[in-house]
């Protein structure tokens, strides 16, 4: 029989557990100046993104299914605008002490504050695109640490 439901962790010892996750957001060369100019009529796009962000890191367990639910000691969203490709880098890094990781916050995390971006700025370019989304790093419990090479 398979298993269909949360995985048992009451066995795990408790650890600290981090990962960080990255998603980009790519613009017409119009709507980034848009972007950096500030003009979004729903008001600061970066700033919103964030708190977007870190409220989806600690919805993640409403969001996915059987995702364990985890007392979150930090959540941050960095953002770094390159105007030469137009794109906006966004990095997301999930802290918690706990029996398992928090590889689903962090990329939940970043997912959200992409998603935020496009919809504060779709008024100005509706063929943003997101790409990019994955796990950068994460360390803690019985697996060890990845790296993304």
């Amino acid at each position: 029989m398979t298993n269909t439901g949360m995985t048992d962790i009451s066995d795990k010892d408790v650890t600290r557990r981090t990962a960080r996750a990255y998603a980009s957001v790519r613009f017409s060369p119009e709507a980034m100046k848009a972007l950096i100019n500030k003009e979004s009529p729903k008001g600061d796009v970066l700033e919103t993104a964030r708190v977007a962000g870190v409220m989806a890191a600690k919805s993640t367990p409403s969001i996915l299914p059987l995702c364990h639910p985890l007392a979150l000691t930090k959540v941050s969203l960095d953002f770094r605008m390159d105007d030469v490709a137009n794109i906006v880098h966004i990095e997301s890094e999930v802290v918690c002490m706990g029996k398992t990781g928090v590889e689903m916050e962090a990329l939940t995390s970043a997912s959200v504050a992409a998603l935020t971006i496009y919809d504060m700025m779709k008024w100005k370019d509706k063929s943003i695109e997101i790409s990019s989304v994955k796990l950068l790093n994460k360390s803690g419990g019985k697996s060890g640490d990845y790296i993304r090479a």
